[in-house]
């Protein structure tokens, strides 16, 4: 069960709380311990229930809300690499600690901004509807919904209407962004005041479709009638151009931001065309994947919806550098890491298909898994057997499994097919993994949970090898 926001009433004057939360927050980030992007937001909501809506209102240029189940702390540092270029200072819970907590510990810095100042917060898909009230946004992005977590958010039909409700309740002054290609995001549209038009953003490069649909496809049917979706093309889990068989609910036909000319260069990056209807541009990334062409395409539509110029976007989506444990590669002593978070199928099998586009037609990788079970993993790790991993059976060098649930892992990837004889397992996340890239050929590509993420990176950090993740 999900906590709401705080109901009690304040506990001490306003100045007062702020001192004491930043103070905390000072004191976490001096002792380099972790706790330091959602402690501080912990005791500011006990103190001041309207910490968020009072701090929020402070943002001179108003907030943009970001959410998805994959790829919304990518797609935030898309957009705020966007704003950045074009000149506006923003504020931004880049450490991705995105429920209510870690978003009222970046409001702590919603002081002395400037006077064009914006604030961008991505937000938890099960906490979004509950927090937008609060921020009073003046655009909304929502990139895709997948099966995640369940054991916590439950089926997606839920969190669909919670974001419709959302929705319908937003300010007539708020732009929205959608993905045109998620049934369960599209359809949104449907809940926003008569009049009003979304900016939808999706796939038209249909070379890159996938030959056929995989374990992890989520909308099957209709939300309008119950009906059975008819995919023409698929490109990531259950994003696609669709229809269902019984209404005619199709695909928006309106897409105003689409990519074409795909091209991915495994870990190295990305290029891509895209079309608006103000002319077509050219895109370079540094970061992998048709998950991050998707995420770039929400960034643009974003900045289309706040009248940013076409180059200040282009410029600004190719100086975006990986984020905290997104396709993150790190030097370490003797090796490398680069760091793909792995949390659901769905995400799990985009990192898998950019990792065989890494290791070429023969080549092979040195791996370390890191499976946990905490309460932000999700309880249930069930979902591991609905990632494809078999499509790296045949490019293993070497694997390491690790976290509370190594063992899982390791029979998993047995009955994927990968070599039995060149998998290992360590329960220890930091001694596996110092292990993994002394034994490596060079780089180990680790695919940790979000939990396992926090702790590895938190121990590269702690020998001084990468910043601190809120930097």
């Amino acid at each position: 069960m999900r906590a709401d926001l705080p109901d009690k009433r304040a506990r001490l004057p306003w100045g007062l709380s702020l001192a004491v939360a930043r103070l905390v927050r000072a004191i976490i980030r001096a002792s380099g311990r972790s706790g330091g992007t959602t402690l501080p937001g912990r005791i500011l909501l006990a103190l001041r229930p309207d910490a968020i809506e009072r701090l929020a209102d402070r943002i001179p240029g108003g907030s943009i809300i970001v959410s998805s189940t994959n790829g919304k702390t990518t797609t935030a540092a898309m957009i705020s690499s966007i704003l950045e270029v074009s000149g506006r200072e923003v504020l931004h819970n880049r450490a991705g600690s995105n429920m209510h907590w870690g978003i009222a510990t970046a409001l702590l810095d919603s002081s002395n901004l400037s006077a064009d100042a914006i604030g961008l917060f991505e937000i938890d898909e099960a906490w979004v509807s509950r927090l937008s009230p609060y921020l009073k946004p003046r655009l909304v992005v929502l990139g895709n919904l997948f099966r995640d977590q369940l054991d916590r958010y439950g089926e997606l039909e839920r969190l669909s209407d919670e974001w419709a409700a959302m929705v319908a309740g937003l300010p007539a002054t708020c732009s929205l962004v959608l993905c045109a290609d998620d049934p369960s995001v599209a359809d949104l549209a449907e809940s926003l005041p008569s009049g009003e038009e979304p900016i939808f953003f999706g796939m038209e490069d249909r070379s890159r479709a996938l030959p056929e649909q995989s374990h992890a496809f989520d909308a099957k049917r209709c939300r309008r009638c119950g009906g059975t979706y008819r995919y023409e093309r698929t490109f990531i889990g259950h994003l696609g151009h669709y229809s269902c068989s019984q209404c005619g609910h199709r695909r928006p036909t309106d897409v105003q931001v689409v990519a074409r000319s795909v091209r991915l260069d495994g870990l190295a990056g990305s290029q891509f065309e895209f079309d608006t209807p103000s002319g077509s541009a050219s895109v370079d990334l540094s970061l992998p994947g048709l998950y991050n062409v998707y995420n770039a395409l929400a960034a643009i539509a974003a900045g289309r919806a706040l009248e940013i110029s076409t180059a200040d976007t282009v410029r600004g989506l190719s100086e975006t550098a990986a984020v905290f444990g997104r396709s993150e590669t790190i030097d370490l002593a003797g090796g490398r890491v680069s760091l793909l978070l792995i949390k659901n199928p769905t995400g799990a099998n985009e990192v898998l298909r950019t990792l065989v586009d890494e290791a070429g037609p023969s080549g092979a990788l040195d791996l370390w898994i890191g499976l946990n079970d905490r309460i932000a993993d999700g309880r249930d790790v069930s979902w591991v057997w609905d990632a494809d991993f078999e499509l790296l059976a045949e490019h293993v060098r070497s694997v390491t499994c690790s976290g509370s649930r190594a063992p899982e892992m390791a029979l998993r990837l047995k009955y994927a097919g990968w070599p039995v004889g060149r998998i290992a397992v360590d329960e220890d996340l930091g001694n596996s993994l110092t292990a993994a890239v002394a034994g490596s050929q060079g780089t180990v590509y680790a695919l940790p949970t979000y939990t396992a993420l926090l702790d590895v990176r938190g121990k590269i950090a702690g020998k001084g090898h990468a910043d601190e993740f809120w930097v």
